[in-house]
């Protein structure tokens, strides 16, 4: 450690005070210090100290052979009265010196015992009484030990510091009052703060609560016996009912809750899949390449609004083609492999308005007839007759934009490009249009239950891992990532990506636990799926509920994904309750009455309702 230095004395006169300090040859006898191992006092240096006074008696409380006075004064404070210090040009013999004898009480070494008029010091002058010193409550430590509360103020106030000192403020002067001061502190009425303060959270919803406000209405007859309830405090983590909660069920549409999750999680939020056109191996040849986008739209009027679009497309080809006239579209949609149709799917689900066969390249979620979904869509119908061949259909279109027969569109494969291809040479890229952003997409699952959306997102799962582009591939990568996440995926089955096929099985713990994880803040790009949850008599498939008089308190307070087959009901989100909590729930019965879809509907919903006014106290 170095000397630390402190205020100047008289004309620059430097004094050191360090409780490591030694000069040169001192063995720490006759110092006022220790004289083994580090000194431990301090070390008078002789051109700043004054005469000693003669030590005082021992102190009881020191240990045997210590003869340092019970309370010394400042050390290196000069006392009251006029000193002369050497002038600049006269000599002033250094600590540990060879002159003289070293660590003696009188050498150049010693403490200045014998230190007078002319003395080996170099003060003249016999120094005035210093001030009388009252001993402070508690024996003062560290550098300022010398210093007691009572005294320093009249010593300071008799020493104020010259222009030419280092202390030429009164605020510096006061900061070193207050370093003396707090030697000798005085008993503080302030209650002490530890630091960092305690994090404070919410005490939990105590759980007996949650379930006595739930089980007369998880008990309806309309939702059957076999119905399991999850509820987590988002805040806390807590869960706060548990019966059946790890049960695995059959479920339909909040199957996408896990495949937005997981999704996002694989591709990231600002993944965007394209869709290309590349030169064929004959000449006007153009081969589309389906991408797995299902929002791909034909022209401006597409169903899903900001999306690709094929005449973007189709403009792209004939500026790179120059000349050349397009004689022959091929449609390759071989990313994805496996059957088109989910094991599982009822009979009536490719037929029925609400799903469609998944193929790597369509336009308009296999919509025949856009504009058409579009009224029926405003109109809070989301069902819409769909093309069994989504790829050929899509190829069609975009021949008609090329101006090439649709007769002449064919399915086939890309041409592989060599390394040395150029810009039109076989296989050459001749366009690209872009998706909207991974994000945008999960919102349009979520919000509208597009089950079309929801098997194309589940095959982005399976491309980002390196897997096959089927379902089950799809059903195999979103576990694995699930099971990245943290989630509970024992017994778990994915069949599919929307929750249509039967064979999916899910338990209550599962959604809760995402949804608790994508409203953690540890994963931030999973809590975009808050945002497309339908909101309670509000928007989306809850548009039309929550209007039943013992539900309506659950309007606007509860966001949720619901779903439906014959026998089996669901509802999962999260909801926020009369005391300003956010819980994630989820509710799911697969033995329900199968003529009771309405009565099951309601008896969710009065569920939900009872958490949004549950205080639970």
């Amino acid at each position: 450690m170095s000397p630390k230095q402190v205020p100047r004395g008289e004309e620059g006169a430097v004094r050191r005070e360090d409780s490591h300090y030694r000069p040169a040859g001192s063995a720490g006898r006759g110092t006022g210090g220790s004289a083994h191992g580090n000194a431990v006092g301090r070390v008078p240096v002789p051109e700043a100290h004054p005469k000693r006074r003669p030590p005082a008696e021992p102190d009881l409380g020191s240990s045997p052979g210590d003869t340092s006075p019970a309370e010394p004064p400042p050390s290196g404070s000069p006392p009251g009265g006029d000193v002369r210090l050497p002038s600049p040009g006269e000599p002033v013999p250094a600590a540990g010196s060879d002159s003289g004898e070293p660590g003696g009480s009188g050498g150049p070494g010693g403490s200045g015992d014998s230190g007078g008029p002319g003395g080996p010091g170099g003060l003249t002058g016999e120094p005035t009484a210093e001030p009388p010193c009252r001993p402070a409550r508690r024996r003062p430590t560290g550098a300022d030990a010398g210093c007691c509360r009572p005294c320093w103020p009249r010593w300071w106030s008799l020493r104020w510091p010259p222009s030419g000192s280092p202390w030429r403020s009164r605020a510096r002067w006061r900061s070193g009052a207050r370093r003396c001061r707090a030697s000798s502190p005085r008993p503080s009425r302030r209650r002490r703060r530890s630091w960092p303060p305690p994090t404070r959270t919410r005490p939990s919803l105590p759980p007996g609560g949650v379930r006595a406000a739930l089980d007369p209405l998880v008990s309806a007859s309309a939702l059957g016996d076999r119905v399991n309830v999850s509820v987590t405090d988002v805040v806390t983590g807590g869960d706060l009912v548990w019966p059946g909660r790890r049960r695995r069920h059959r479920t339909r549409v909040v199957t996408k809750l896990v495949t937005g999750a997981t999704v996002l999680a694989a591709r990231g939020p600002g993944h965007r899949i394209p869709t290309r056109a590349v030169a064929g191996a004959t000449p006007g040849e153009v081969v589309l390449i389906g991408g797995g986008d299902p929002t791909l739209a034909v022209d401006r009027n597409g169903f899903y609004p900001g999306a690709a679009r094929l005449d973007d497309l189709a403009e792209q080809v004939k500026t790179a083609l120059g000349g050349t006239a397009p004689t022959r579209v091929v449609v390759d949609s071989s990313l994805y492999t496996g059957p088109v149709h989910a094991p599982g799917w009822d009979d009536d689900i490719p037929s029925g308005g609400y799903g469609a066969a998944i193929t790597a390249l369509m336009t308009d979620g296999a919509r025949s007839d856009p504009e058409k979904a579009k009224r029926d869509h405003d109109d809070g119908s989301h069902a819409a007759e769909r093309v069994e061949e989504p790829d050929l259909h899509a190829g069609r279109a975009f021949a008609q934009l090329l101006g090439v027969p649709t007769d002449a569109v064919e399915l086939g494969a890309a041409p592989e490009v060599g390394p040395d291809a150029t810009a039109g040479a076989s296989g050459g890229e001749l366009g690209v249009v872009q998706s909207l952003p991974m994000v945008r997409l999960v919102d349009i699952m979520i919000s509208d239950s597009d089950n079309v959306v929801a098997e194309a997102l589940a095959r982005q799962v399976a491309l980002a891992r390196g897997q096959p582009a089927s379902f089950t591939g799809a059903g195999e990568s979103m576990e694995a990532v699930a099971g990245e996440l943290g989630l509970p995926v024992d017994g778990l089955t994915f069949a599919d990506g929307s929750g249509l096929s039967r064979a999916n099985r899910i338990s209550p713990s599962l959604l809760t636990e995402l949804i608790a994880l994508a409203g953690d803040g540890s994963r931030p790009e999973l809590a975009t799926i808050f945002g497309g949850l339908p909101v309670a008599a509000w928007s989306g498939t809850l548009v039309d509920r929550y209007t039943d008089a013992a539900a309506k308190a659950g309007a606007g307070m509860v966001r949720a994904k619901t779903g439906t087959l014959t026998g089996v009901h669901a509802i999962a989100g999260v909801v926020t309750t009369a005391d300003g909590r956010l819980l994630g729930f989820a509710v799911l019965t697969d033995k329900a009455p199968a003529d009771g879809l309405e009565k099951a509907r309601v008896a969710l919903d009065r569920i939900a309702t009872a958490l949004a006014a549950c205080g639970c106290r």
